[in-house]
């Protein structure tokens, strides 16, 4: 009886997360008329819940799963696009030239900021060294501090080259604003934005007023090299295949810790820090890839960067990338000079 009550529980459980999830497939298709979207997926879960539990005819339940296969399959042949109306700070695709150790990055960005909103674009061409790469940070920003953050990296050369940071993010369209909710399907594409300092960590400090730490990553310059150029593959077959970007599956922290497995890091297949990823900091540093040294708290702490991106700001001298490693742990000090 007990068995049987059980799995009772888990079936319905089961049928009403997946008429769930084609509820909402349905609310965010590609139809383009949103009455006529709520409408259908309104009527679905009607007929859903009337087909399962109150008619309970065989033949109408087989009618529901035949509409759930059908919306599983419209759901999966939504295809992304590159050719959209974006938004200006994610118009543009980098692409990166490679030949050997040289990388030409084209599509740099590094925007002058007014406000969050009021910018002056300019994409530029960068060149790089791969062999003068020697180091990685990671960079975690904060709208408000809890479980949920962005992250991204900033590489780093040891002939005083500005770092070259990279940050995966949904790529809106004119008027859309980031949703967690609707991220899960296809509601975004996703971009790799890759620029400077002065703007991916600035925009965020200054003008967004997020909350952003900096950490350098335990790793090997061979590993930074080899970590570069997973980002370098993916951003080049970004630019002529586009991908949606998932809250659970393709987004900021994910990818970074797939692609750092993939050159010998030391990550968990499964961790609940990978999704809420405003707790990344503390996984990163039980497992070592961050400086272990000193307790926790004080490395996070130390690594709070916001006040000296300001003061940059405030004083308009100096190097910026070098003003915010200064007194972070970890980090070589002429690096900050």
């Amino acid at each position: 009886m007990l068995g049987r009550i059980v799995r009772w529980c888990f079936t319905a459980l089961a049928f009403l997360l997946l008429v769930l999830w084609t509820t909402l497939a349905l609310y965010y298709s590609n139809l383009p008329w949103p009455t006529g979207r709520l409408l259908m997926s309104a009527g679905f879960g009607v007929f859903a819940v009337w087909a399962f539990w109150i008619h309970r005819s065989s033949r109408w339940r087989k009618t529901l799963w035949l509409l759930i296969l059908l919306v599983i399959i419209w759901h999966v042949l939504i295809p992304p696009s590159n050719d959209r109306p974006w938004r200006r700070e994610v118009a543009v695709l980098p692409r990166a030239e490679i030949d050997g150790d040289n990388v030409r990055l084209v599509n740099y960005r590094n925007f002058i900021y007014r406000s969050a909103t009021d910018f002056d674009e300019r994409h530029e061409v960068r060149v790089v060294d791969l062999s003068r790469m020697d180091s990685v940070d990671l960079i975690i920003s904060y709208w408000k501090i809890g479980p949920v953050a962005h992250t991204f990296l900033s590489f780093n050369f040891d002939d005083g080259s500005p770092p070259v940071s990279i940050s995966i993010e949904v790529r809106p369209e004119i008027g859309e604003s980031f949703d967690p909710l609707s991220s899960m399907f296809k509601q975004f594409e996703l971009i790799y934005v890759v620029g400077d300092e002065r703007d991916l960590v600035r925009v965020r400090t200054d003008h967004r007023d997020e909350e952003v730490f900096l950490y350098r990553i335990n790793a090997t310059p061979e590993a930074v090299r080899d970590l570069f150029r997973i980002y370098l593959d993916r951003i080049n077959r970004l630019a002529d295949h586009p991908e949606w970007y998932h809250l659970l599956t393709d987004n900021c922290t994910i990818n970074v810790i797939r692609y750092a497995r993939k050159v010998g890091g030391p990550h968990r297949r499964i961790d609940l820090r990978h999704l809420l990823n405003g707790f990344i900091d503390t996984y990163l540093y039980y497992l070592g890839i961050l400086d272990t040294q000193l307790p926790f708290d004080e490395l996070r702490a130390r690594s709070h960067i916001n006040d000296a991106a300001r003061a940059y700001a405030d004083e308009g001298t100096g190097d910026f990338s070098a003003r915010i490693r200064m007194n972070r742990p970890g980090i070589p000090q002429e690096e900050a000079r």
